[in-house]
């Protein structure tokens, strides 16, 4: 009787163990398919970066041929004699988005705690929603602005100042045209401000209440609670804010192109025209006529890209090395 019972027993697990497999079945199929999907989804992205990369060089070739290094080091921009070097549009692109980013940083952080941190919730929510505004606000409305109302205004007012007063140094030599580099980063600064403030106050609110209070009991003032247990604790966040408003504004085309003047030259006088890798794309693409003007163009959105690339590469090693010494200071 006790090995008919075990025999019975053994039948109904053996049954049981199938009636689960079989309905398991399905949900592990289920799970390979989303597992591929997923990865399918995943690397696509990787496959149209690769595959911009390879069609933009494949355009390019005909500049890389006949300029070769010379291209990121000629200032000479001459569709007539087909002369074509990318170093005014990399300096320009460079020098705002930097000069931009120095700008933005301190406002946005500093709107950022006035959020979280000073004003009570009701007021912070209602100035983080108007700066969010900002952002929904189209280029060329800034563009629009910058060109109407900013630019003339720093050509009456602002930069002849600045040239009274400190046109001896070498940023504020020359007439004052509004249009300008100076007018180019301040449109970008305004840009990217929103975007700084809205993740540096995400980043600020993730930052556990006990971290405060634990300054607070110490006897730390607001501000020394802000400086030693707040900011510390979001750096990494705010960094990658920070990076990305620097993409943001190495990549903007319309508000700058309006702007800044749009003249192949380079210049340390903030009040002299200047021009962009994304202006000069945007302005030339569509009138060239010659197949080495439109390699050149083409190779300098290649540079774009890479420079974008490089920007986001060093971006995170930046913020792992933070992320990581912060981790070694917990331990």
């Amino acid at each position: 009787m006790q090995q008919q019972d075990l025999i019975l027993g053994n039948k109904t697990m053996t049954s049981e163990q199938t009636h689960a497999e079989t309905v398991a079945a399905p949900g592990r199929a289920g799970d390979r398919i989303f597992r591929r999907l997923t990865a399918f989804f995943a690397l696509s992205i990787l496959a149209i970066l690769l595959l911009m990369i390879w069609q933009m060089t494949r355009e390019s070739l005909p500049s890389i041929t006949a300029f070769g290094g010379k291209f990121l080091t000629g200032s000479e921009w001459d569709a007539v004699q087909e002369e074509f070097g990318a170093l005014p549009f990399l300096f320009g692109s460079v020098i705002s988005s930097v000069l931009a980013i120095l700008l933005a940083t301190p406002l946005s952080v500093a709107t950022a705690l006035l959020i979280t941190e000073i004003v009570p919730h009701r007021l912070g929510s209602a100035i983080a929603s108007l700066v969010e505004l900002l952002a929904a606000i189209p280029s060329v409305i800034y563009g629009l602005w910058g060109v109407l109302v900013m630019a003339p205004w720093l050509q009456r007012s602002v930069q002849p100042w600045l040239v009274d007063h400190f046109g001896f140094l070498p940023f504020f030599e020359g007439a004052p045209y509004g249009v300008s580099m100076m007018a180019g980063v301040l449109i970008l600064a305004v840009m990217i401000v929103p975007i700084i403030t809205a993740i540096s106050r995400e980043v600020l609110l993730a930052v556990p209440r006990s971290q405060r209070e634990a300054a607070v009991a110490l006897g730390a003032t607001r501000w020394e609670a802000i400086r030693i247990a707040v900011l510390p604790y979001g750096k990494s966040g705010i960094l990658g804010a920070v990076i990305l408003g620097l993409g943001r504004a190495i990549g903007e085309t319309m508000a700058v192109t309006m702007v800044i003047g749009n003249t192949p030259q380079i210049s340390w006088s903030l009040l002299s025209p200047a021009y962009t890798m994304p202006s000069v794309i945007a302005n030339e693409f569509a009138e060239t006529t010659a197949k080495i003007h439109t390699a050149a163009l083409m190779e300098i959105g290649l540079i774009l890209l890479a420079v974008t690339l490089l920007i986001n590469i060093l971006a995170r090693l930046l913020i792992w090395s933070v992320t990581k010494g912060q981790k070694q200071g917990a331990a």
